[in-house]
């Protein structure tokens, strides 16, 4: 049951990542275009506008899977001479702790827009292109929800196997 649910969580993590790829494709193609585009006088308008919702997509949608390998920070500086369930203990609450993080990103991301949109009906929109932040804002909800799930999936992981779930291994 739990491979069934880690291969799902999988799926979704890759989804997540190959839209924050898309996301850096596209924020990568927008400043080249611009670049040229200053140089022969013309640049693209709206860029900055574009650029600026592209690392939306790139942060949250690559965050999953920095999780999964393993590719935060970690200082183990002590790591050497503590006792091996400090170690386990350490991972597992980090685990808790991130998706708690996460899933507080979700929420108030989405109480922004149900506060911005249904109750105020202010529709956001970027400065130069009128670029509305709401599906934005969405991906931020879907994207941090499934780095929460994952990690979370990482700390039961740790209950029933020990293993901490990150392919990069590290301490663990």
């Amino acid at each position: 049951m739990f491979a069934r649910i880690k291969n799902w969580a999988d799926w979704l993590i890759s989804l997540s990542a190959l839209i924050g790829t898309i996301g850096l494709v596209a924020e990568v193609a927008v400043i080249l275009i611009d670049v040229i585009g200053r140089f022969f006088g013309s640049p693209l308008s709206g860029a900055q506008d574009l650029a600026q919702m592209g690392m939306v997509l790139i942060v949250f949608g690559g965050m999953a899977l920095c999780d999964k390998i393993g590719g935060h920070v970690n200082v183990d500086l002590f790591e050497g001479t503590m006792p091996r369930w400090m170690i386990w203990a350490g991972d597992f609450v980090s685990a808790l702790i991130g998706a708690a993080i996460f899933i507080g990103i979700a929420w108030t991301t989405w109480q922004s827009i149900y506060l911005m949109r249904f109750q105020m009906g202010i529709v956001q929109t970027t400065n130069i292109i009128d670029l509305q932040f709401d599906w934005f804002k969405a991906a931020i909800v879907v994207m941090s929800a499934i780095t929460a799930f994952a990690m979370i999936l990482r700390a039961i992981g740790l209950i029933l196997t020990g293993d901490n779930g990150q392919e990069s291994r590290g301490h663990a």
